[in-house]
């Protein structure tokens, strides 16, 4: 593993020192988390089901309520806890790279494992903003559009795209939920493998992971520009996608964590 800039600085007591990272170390980050996926397909695809799962469920659930337009906002920000879920995979890349033998059932028991460790506060954190995110939608739903009933997703989509109420709350709704995402991504993405991996408390593992961001801007949020398009590609066919997709960047956030907080 090799840092293409090598520079690094301080963090909080307990935490690992930073370093400078460039869009190459991105680019070797995916690719190293596709072939964590191909050497371990079958616990890629058993974590990138159960988030499947939890999609199918959730557009399930809102077309027995009359809701099914709800599926638009909820898929958008569905990609919000894909970090948290991803932390099987945290442990397949960890084992593979420390050379340790990869079975489903020691990954399984340490993912059930953090359940006694601080990786289960950073929860709370990623369901909050989720859920920020679902109340500001309604707020903006009634700001634009009233308290308008919708009976079917095209119902939706058509007053969105067609109507100056739909443009306005589609513009609004697109840059409160870049500004979450951004905060969610920034607090969870270096903390989560760092929890999974460390024993350190989630308020200094949060510290770490916006100092990184901060200290990396263009890298860093490009490495989110890219797990957001394919995570929302992913959702497009009925969530098939997810089966892939979240592996793959699971993987690579592994994989990036280290090269931004370790030695080369």
């Amino acid at each position: 593993m090799k840092n293409t800039v090598g520079v690094r600085e301080s963090g909080p007591v307990g935490a690992p020192a930073i370093w400078e990272i460039s869009f190459e170390d991105v680019k070797s980050s995916l690719a190293a988390g596709w072939d964590d996926f191909r050497a371990h397909p079958g616990l890629g695809l058993f974590f990138g089901g159960i988030y499947m799962l939890g999609g199918l469920l959730i557009l399930g659930f809102l077309t027995s309520i009359g809701s099914p337009w709800m599926i638009i906002p909820l898929a958008i920000g569905f990609p919000l806890l894909g970090p948290f879920v991803a932390v099987g995979l945290y442990e397949v890349s960890r084992r593979r790279q420390a050379g340790e033998p990869v079975t489903r059932q020691g990954v399984l028991a340490e993912v059930f494992y953090q359940r006694e460790r601080q990786l289960g506060w950073m929860a709370f954190v990623v369901m909050f903003i989720f859920w920020v995110w679902i109340y500001q939608v309604r707020l903006l739903l009634a700001l634009f559009l009233g308290f308008k009933s919708f009976s079917s997703w095209d119902a939706f989509v058509q007053v969105v795209l067609s109507t100056p109420e739909g443009w306005g709350f589609l513009g609004v709704g697109t840059v409160v939920g870049a500004f979450l995402a951004t905060v969610l991504f920034s607090t969870s993405v270096i903390a989560l493998p760092m929890l999974a991996e460390r024993e350190v408390d989630f308020i200094t593992a949060m510290i770490t992971s916006v100092s990184t961001v901060v200290k990396n801007p263009a890298p860093m949020l490009g490495f989110g520009f890219i797990v957001g398009l394919f995570t929302l590609l992913a959702l497009v066919p009925v969530f098939a996608g997810l089966l892939v997709a979240l592996p793959v960047l699971g993987h690579a956030t592994w994989h990036l964590y280290r090269r931004a907080t370790m030695a080369a």
